[in-house]
């Protein structure tokens, strides 16, 4: 895949290392090394403007850390995040909807204070009068009322908590929002919620996703295209309907066996053997090959590259 003037975010063989050593002290007792976690390796992606690109993945397997990358909140260790021109040509501006409604929103402040800081920060209105007028259009958007931003977090549920995240991230009037397993936290009802109105904001609004997931049946919902992660790798980016069609890696069908099929739920599914490795340690070669049903002698030794497939898929695995 490559950037084109449509695109709002290019990543570009994008790397994070995080030194996990122990102690100096501790090192020098027991005469041990140095040790590195490669959480993001050489990971690569385009999200067109207007649209939803979601990273899908097992717990662990770098999708957040990417999010932190794109945001700012982490530096990478290699590679870069460009963001193309926005509003008069200065860069998209970009925001983050956290996991956690319960630990992302400040207990002791009331609601209007949370959604007003960053206009206040960011001096996008002129004064009081103006920004609680924006507070109120903001808790209106997101389908709260007027009177809840004199409310403290813990009054609410986590769907309104959630709702709260949202009407603070529009706040700063972002085209771009990374959203960070934003509905993990919350009951399967209110996830269905929240999506429709994610949907809606992105309609009316004209914003950008990049949406993290671990949960394929979500994804779907949301995404026009859809990056699975292993290990700290893309492993696979299609299309969404042509992914859940014609999934071509095994990591990627072993996801989607993972979702139940209420038409069929005692149909014959494949049972893949083993856990995650350990990302202090991966496997050489191609990181899935000890639990991959299609493994032989090469995976162990040549890590595969991503491919372009006919239908317009990326791929990366020797036997695809």
């Amino acid at each position: 895949m490559t950037a084109t003037q449509t695109d709002a975010l290019e990543v570009v063989n994008l790397d994070r290392v995080f030194d996990v050593s122990a102690p100096f002290l501790n090192r020098l007792l027991y005469r041990q090394g140095r040790s590195y976690l490669h959480a993001v390796n050489d990971v690569s992606f385009e999200v067109p403007r207007g649209g939803c690109l979601s990273l899908v993945g097992e717990s662990g397997c770098g999708k957040s850390t990417v999010a932190k990358l794109v945001t700012g909140l982490y530096l990478p260790s290699g590679g870069e995040c460009r963001f193309a021109p926005g509003k008069a040509g200065a860069p998209l501006s970009a925001q983050m909807i956290f996991q956690d409604p319960y630990a992302s929103l400040n207990p002791r402040w009331r609601v209007k204070n949370i959604i007003a800081e960053p206009l206040r920060e960011l001096k996008l209105r002129r004064n009081d009068a103006e920004i609680q007028d924006r507070v109120g259009e903001l808790l209106g958007i997101v389908g709260l009322n007027v009177a809840d931003g004199d409310k403290f977090p813990h009054e609410f549920s986590g769907g309104q908590r959630q709702r709260i995240s949202i009407a603070r991230a529009l706040a700063s009037e972002p085209e771009f929002l990374v959203c960070d397993e934003p509905t993990s936290a919350l009951d399967v009802s209110v996830q269905a919620q929240i999506l429709n109105l994610m949907r809606r904001l992105q309609d009316e609004l004209g914003l950008t996703y990049l949406f993290i997931s671990h949960d394929l049946s979500v994804v779907r919902h949301m995404s026009d295209r859809i990056a699975v992660m292993y290990l700290g790798r893309i492993v696979e980016q299609a299309d969404t309907e042509v992914l859940f069609a014609d999934p071509k890696h095994p990591y990627t069908r072993l996801l989607l066996e993972t979702i139940p099929d209420v038409n069929d739920p005692n149909r014959n599914r494949e049972i893949v053997a083993g856990e995650v490795p350990s990302p202090l340690a991966p496997p050489s070669g191609c990181t899935f090959h000890p639990r991959c049903p299609l493994a032989q002698d090469r995976c162990g030794s040549e890590r595969p590259q991503l491919r372009q497939m006919p239908d317009g898929a990326c791929v990366a695995c020797h036997f695809a």
